[in-house]
């Protein structure tokens, strides 16, 4: 691989993936297609040679249809991915995570590039919150909000174009990520930005739900190694297999280390989201028994202090958007 195209490359989970491949793969070109909304963000990209920026929509078939052509491979990350947002305006949704995954789909059965599409554990809707039950590869699809369905419904259209034209496709459904340069719009970013500039932290309902938190440098470690070796045609699951934590658990912990001593930060509970998946877990049992994978982000805390730090010392990258962020909150009770 000479050449690699990542879609979404601005975003949290992509433009983390760049850096990883900038530092472990230096003679690899990448070139980043974003089209640089809201959640997209040069600045990620700050201080990285040997990557191009394109700002673009995957649902430009001419744009894309040269990129492929100059690539040796896609990795897709590129997606309207905040559930909040789909509720409000699902349309977006539709044209970026079904319009544009099939606009790539269709370049790279043309050019014969190799394709990784990156979904979410969302496609499978939720488990109960007692029993154990995780999501496997062949867990049915149940998604329950306009994000979760137009991400299955782009996974569905990989799985086909693989079947019917043969496109040289991988997929991965990974759980939530946490980390730097994610959206401040988002559950753990969210909070630690409320403490920082002296607000109150937001929690959802009870904050019964459950998710399974893997820290975003081990999902793009993985996302690597199946680009690189997974075998065509086939998904793997991806998740950090950790002991399972709730929300108000996770608000507890952040409350606990930006806390004064032995005081931790208090924090109020909100409205619950619409339709609120209730748990999230992993089976990522087949990426480690075929590609050999295993997370390095063994502890939360730990992987929690380090991104709080992050957040204390970048400020210039999201202090910006933090006003307008909460005013959005606020006028719907959250």
């Amino acid at each position: 691989m000479k050449s690699l195209l990542v879609t979404g490359g601005a975003g949290f989970i992509g433009a983390n993936f760049v850096r990883l491949v900038r530092a472990t793969r230096p003679d690899v070109r990448v070139r980043v297609l974003d089209k640089l909304t809201y959640a997209g963000n040069a600045e990620s990209l700050a201080g990285l040679d040997g990557v191009e920026l394109v700002v673009g929509d995957i649902a430009d078939a001419d744009l894309v249809d040269r990129l492929a052509g100059e690539s040796d491979a896609i990795v897709h990350f590129a997606a309207e991915s905040h559930n909040d947002n789909s509720l409000r305006a699902p349309e977006a949704f539709v044209t970026t995570n079904v319009v544009g995954t099939f606009t790539l789909l269709e370049a790279v059965r043309r050019h014969g590039t190799r394709f990784h599409h990156v979904s979410t554990d969302e496609v499978f809707g939720d488990l109960p919150l007692s029993g154990g039950e995780k999501f496997t590869e062949q867990t049915a699809y149940a998604p329950s909000s306009p994000y979760s369905a137009t991400k299955a419904g782009s996974d569905h259209l990989v799985r086909a174009w693989v079947r019917s034209f043969g496109v040289p496709a991988t997929i991965s459904n990974c759980s939530n990520n946490y980390g730097p340069y994610q959206h401040i719009e988002k559950f753990i970013p969210r909070q630690i930005t409320n403490i920082l500039t002296g607000r109150t932290p937001k929690l959802y309902g009870t904050g019964a739900q459950i998710r399974d938190w893997i820290h975003v440098d081990d999902h793009n470690r993985a996302v690597l190694d199946i680009l690189e070796r997974g075998v065509v045609g086939k998904t793997y699951n991806i998740g950090a297999d950790q002991p399972e934590v709730t929300n108000k658990q996770v608000m507890e912990m952040i409350c606990t280390l930006m806390g004064d001593g032995d005081e931790p930060v208090a924090y109020e509970h909100v409205a619950d989201r619409p339709g609120h998946d209730q748990r999230y877990a992993m089976d990522a049992s087949k990426l480690r028994r075929e590609l050999g994978w295993a997370p390095r982000y063994t502890d939360l805390e730990e992987g929690l202090r380090a991104t709080i730090e992050w957040y204390r010392t970048h400020r210039e990258w999201w202090l910006a958007s933090k006003e307008a962020v909460e005013e959005g909150y606020a006028a719907r009770g959250q």
